[in-house]
């Protein structure tokens, strides 16, 4: 018979959850057990952190329970981990595979670190997981398929890494998954139709990746998605209707793709929540949708660079928050009246910050409704279309103005001097009109003006005597008008001009003032074609930032001055067309021109024939009848010799002369030696000229120690100069250590500053990619003047700019650096200014960050130097620049914001390091001959990636044959350049995760790429 007490499963199960709870013995010991298991997976994590600069896992440790250990949260009841937080760290390692043991995890954060490696498989079985953030680390190698085994996840953040592979279709089997962030990686492949199952999903961002093929349409059944963001990807094919039926979206971002096709009619109708539309630089064609009038949630509008088309019919008084309009680069107007008929409705837009309808054809007048639109516009840009008309249709209402572009168009009438009361601007580009009249005076009252744009006009009348009162501007360009009488010497004060000074083809008269010599951040003069005359300055040869100097076509006369030997950044230096005399210099032949036009003057004598004169394509003297000599090819006549008859007899007068000249001298050298000595014995016994702080803090050296050193400073050793000093090789303490004297020239106030602030700025800083200085010499020299000199550790390998660029007083030829040198150097900058910033006493901003302050040893380690210009961060904030100050840096390195009036900052450092790297890997210097209209390095490097990168890469990288190993770290340093030297300063990297960018490519290198180069050292 059964047995009448058969118990059921269920009951079994009852009765052991009973004994299970009456058993606290028990329970103790599977709790700790499974809290030991917590412990060991915490331990294995830390195990595979190889560095923690900020000693965060000292915690870690057996004197404290896990759960109170720094970053980790477990639950209240059963101790268990739920929450690892090792975020912004400076982290370095790999991700432990025991972290799938945290079986309670319910949040992984670990972004801002350098986390490399492949992300472990075995994360796939944390099935609490909700949270998984591994943002901007250097994770390589395929997103794990078995990711789908944690079914709970609702984020997974792997932006800014550097994953390969496709999207698994995997992803589209999490049901409670609302936002995937994937951008900024190397992702390829199709966009996985399988997405379009997740019902909960709000945002994806998937751009800057390497996707394409088509939008899956199915994405369109995703009626929670709020954000589509799949830019600068090679995306094909149309966008989907189903997309643009989706009523919850509120952001669509497709730029930089190649998508075609056109916006559906009832756009604004089937998107009422959009808020941001950017399709920008697509293959898009046709109209734009009347029905947008309809879009009152719109914010952002951009469809730059693309192919609409027709007539713009879109009622915008229904946009009451639209701040951001771009429209540019589209065939939009039809070059007749009317076209900026939706100016009307634009004047309800109070909110609008940006309008952008540049190169869009549109034709007609300005309507006067703009002087209604909203004060609170910032940008304003029409250049480029075939607008005509007056400009004086009431502009200056638009009070908080920084920009204005109407160049390019066929205005008429005259400057508006109203334009004057803008006094927020920025930027005046009136450029390539048919303006006429005098140059308003007024224009000059915008105090933070740095760039005024009036070539290529009608404009007559002589320059404003009030543009000497400009406080920052860079750069001036009044060429090709009818402007005349001389050129007024507070304009030549400017020392804010570092980037243009462009007077060319005027009828400008008198001489060129010798207040020119002020100018010393200029980077390119042009006063040609005007009718100049004169000797030229001896002081424009204080211009040493010259790059580009233009002064042919007028009548400057008299020799080439000697002082345009200090113009080492010479590039391009036009003469021709002038009636100068003389000698052409032999110290042209040191120069590093690309271009030298020397032709139609009155030169005579005998030609060099080295440096560029070697080469006849790269200068031209044509139209000078009185030179000899120089290389063959330029069929001159041989320079007449003295026969041996003229030559004795010329021998014989010399001595004649020279007899009762030498006695006078022997007697004049002993007078003047007696009183040096004497001089000499007064200056060693006499304390130093001035000893402040900064030089105290120093060991001192001679001025006659460093004479010898340097054996007087001698041409032999001198090894180049900049804007405040000159460099010698020396020999100290009996040729046991070389080193180099920075000797300054202290006949200029500023110079003094900048000693000081070398000498402030390294006295307390210590870092192995900092120029180490041995020493200071402020004393007297034998003549009795002020002398001041720093004395540095040498460097055997020059500057990164010899390495880049070339130099062609060298007589050995310096190869190209390869991939991993030039990677090895980008870290060594970043990790000077990391230190800097972050962890030297005070932050200290360097401010003039460029490749001939990079010095490289005989390890090509580098290290960066000059802190002339120099600022401590709390004596900027406390005492900010005065308006007399000139722009800080150099051109095109320095920051946009410096030009703005903006104090000193390490954002501006970081601007100069993006532009400094973009130039390491493709090889032009931000001023670029090839840059036009609007164009710089680093718009040419963002246009180009990711697929054109082998096209902008510089040819002297050694490669080994365009690897997709090498194009992936190329891919990875361009974009780091890119995101450092944005626009905005709150939107470049952080120089801490440059350093680990940078450190986890050189670590992924191909071993191919590690070969040194031959000439180091």
């Amino acid at each position: 018979m059964a047995s009448s007490f058969a118990i059921s499963p269920y009951s079994l199960l009852l009765l052991f959850f009973i004994f299970l709870f009456h058993s606290p013995y028990l329970t103790s010991a599977l709790l700790q057990r499974s809290n030991a298991t917590d412990k060991l997976a915490l331990l294995a994590i830390k195990a595979e952190i190889t560095h923690d600069p900020l000693q965060f896992f000292a915690s870690w440790n057996d004197s404290l329970h896990f759960c109170g250990w720094s970053g980790v949260t477990c639950g209240r009841l059963h101790q268990r981990v739920t929450s690892l937080n090792l975020a912004d760290l400076s982290l370095v390692g790999t991700l432990s595979p025991y972290v799938s043991n945290l079986t309670f995890l319910k949040g992984i954060n670990i972004e801002l670190n350098t986390f490399h490696g492949k992300i472990p498989q075995e994360i796939g079985g944390l099935f609490r997981l909700r949270h998984l953030n591994l943002t901007n680390n250097s994770f390589s190698g395929e997103i794990p398929a078995n990711i789908s085994g944690c079914s709970s996840l609702v984020l997974i953040k792997l932006g800014w890494n550097r994953l390969t592979g496709s999207i698994p279709s995997q992803l589209g089997t999490l049901p409670k998954l609302e936002r995937v962030h994937l951008h900024y990686n190397n992702l390829s492949g199709t966009i996985p139709r399988s997405l379009g199952n997740l019902s909960s999903i709000r945002t994806f961002s998937f751009a800057v990746n390497n996707f394409q093929g088509a939008i899956p349409a199915v994405l369109g059944q995703l009626k929670n998605l709020g954000f589509l963001g799949l830019g600068l990807n090679q995306l094909t094919g149309t966008i989907p209707p189903e997309i643009l039926n989706l009523s919850s979206l509120a952001s669509l971002s497709l730029p930089y793709n190649q998508l075609q096709g056109t916006l559906p009619d009832d756009l604004g109708f089937t998107l009422p929540n959009l808020q941001v539309l950017n399709l920008g630089h697509n293959l898009l064609t046709g109209p734009l949708p009347t029905s947008l009038s309809n879009s009152s949630n719109l914010v952002e509008f951009d469809i730059t660079g693309s192919y609409f088309n027709g007539k713009i019919s879109i009622d915008f008084g229904g946009l009451p928050n639209l701040w951001w309009l771009i429209l540019a680069s589209n065939p939009l107007g039809l070059g007749a009246s009317g076209d900026l008929q939706f100016f009307d409705s634009l004047t309800k837009c109070r909110n609008l910050k940006v309008l952008d309808l540049s190169d869009c054809r549109f034709g007609g007048t300005l309507p006067y409704s703009v002087a209604n639109l909203s004060t609170n516009l910032l940008t304003f840009r029409l250049g480029g279309n075939e607008l005509s008309g007056s400009i004086n249709v009431g502009i200056e209402n638009l009070v908080n103005l920084t920009e204005l572009q109407l160049q390019k168009n066929k205005f008429t009438g005259g400057v508006p001097a109203v334009l004057g009361d803008l006094s927020e601007l920025r930027l005046l580009d009136l450029s390539e009109n048919e303006l006429s009249g005098s140059i308003p005076p007024s224009l000059s009252e915008p105090s933070h003006l740095y760039m005024l744009r009036l070539n290529k006009n009608n404009l007559n009348g002589s320059i404003p005597l009030s543009f000497g009162n400009f406080q920052y501007l860079q750069d001036l360009d009044l060429s090709q008008n009818n402007l005349s009488g001389p050129i007024p010497k507070n304009l030549m004060r400017l020392s804010s001009l570092t980037v243009s000074l462009n007077l060319a083809d005027n009828e400008l008269s008198g001489s060129l003032p010798s207040e020119v010599g002020e100018l010393k951040n200029l980077e390119y003069l042009d006063v040609s074609k005007n009718r100049l005359s004169d000797e030229i300055p001896v002081s424009l040869g204080s211009c040493v930032s010259l790059g580009r100097l233009d002064m042919a076509g007028n009548s400057f006369q008299g020799p080439i001055p000697s002082s345009f030997s200090s113009l080492r950044g010479l590039e391009y230096l036009n003469l021709s067309r002038n009636n100068l005399s003389g000698r052409v210099p032999g110290f042209l032949q040191r120069f590093s021109f690309k271009n030298l036009n020397l032709s139609f003057n009155q030169f005579e004598g005998q030609l060099p024939s080295e440096g560029i004169f070697s080469n006849a394509s790269a200068f031209s003297v044509a139209g000078n009848n009185k030179l000899c000599g120089g290389i063959p090819e330029l069929n001159f006549a041989m320079c007449p010799k003295l026969n041996e008859l003229e030559k004795r007899k010329s021998h014989h007068l010399e001595l004649k002369l020279m007899i009762p000249l030498l006695s006078g001298l022997l007697a004049l050298v002993l007078i003047v030696s007696l009183l040096i000595i004497r001089r000499l014995r007064k200056t060693h016994t006499a304390p130093l000229v001035s000893s402040p702080l900064e030089i105290r803090l120093f060991s001192q050296v001679t001025y006659d120690s460093l004479h010898k050193a340097t054996d007087g400073f001698s041409s032999a050793n001198f090894i180049g100069a900049g804007g405040f000093a000159s460099v010698y090789k020396g020999t100290l303490e009996s040729g046991r250590k070389i080193v180099a004297v920075k000797v300054f020239n202290v006949e200029s106030r500023g110079n003094i500053k900048s000693f000081l602030a070398e000498c402030r700025t390294l006295r307390n800083i210590r870092h192995r990619n900092l120029v180490r200085i041995y020493t200071v010499c402020s004393t007297i020299d034998y003549s009795g003047k002020e002398f001041k000199a720093l004395v540095y550790e040498f460097m055997p390998n020059g500057s990164l700019e010899r390495w880049l660029h070339g130099n062609s007083n060298e007589e050995m030829s310096v190869v190209g650096l390869s991939l991993v040198e030039r990677v090895s150097i980008a870290i060594d900058v970043a990790s000077a200014l990391d230190y800097l910033h972050h962890h030297c006493p005070g932050t200290i901003v360097h401010c003039d960050l460029k490749p001939s302050n990079i010095l490289l040893d005989d390890q090509m380690v580098a290290h960066l130097g000059d802190f002339g210009l120099s600022k401590f961060i709390p004596e900027v904030l406390s005492h900010p620049q005065s308006s007399s100050v000139g722009i800080m840096g150099t051109i095109g390195y320095a920051p946009p914001e410096y030009g703005m009036g903006s104090n000193y900052s390490p954002e501006g450092d970081i601007y100069s390091y993006g532009i400094l790297l973009l130039e390491m890997f493709t090889g032009k210097r931000p001023i670029d001959s090839g840059f036009e209209d609007g164009i710089n390095l680093h718009n040419f490097v963002k246009t180009a990636l990711p697929e054109r990168v082998g096209e902008i890469v510089d040819p002297a990288i050694a490669l080994s044959g365009g690897t997709g190993e090498e194009d992936d770290c190329l891919i990875s340093i361009m974009r780091i350049g890119v995101a450092c030297s944005v626009e905005s300063p709150k939107d470049r990297m952080n120089i801490a995760n440059v350093v680990k960018e940078l450190e986890s490519i050189k670590a992924n290198l191909p071993t191919f790429s590690t070969n040194q180069c031959s000439t180091c050292g």
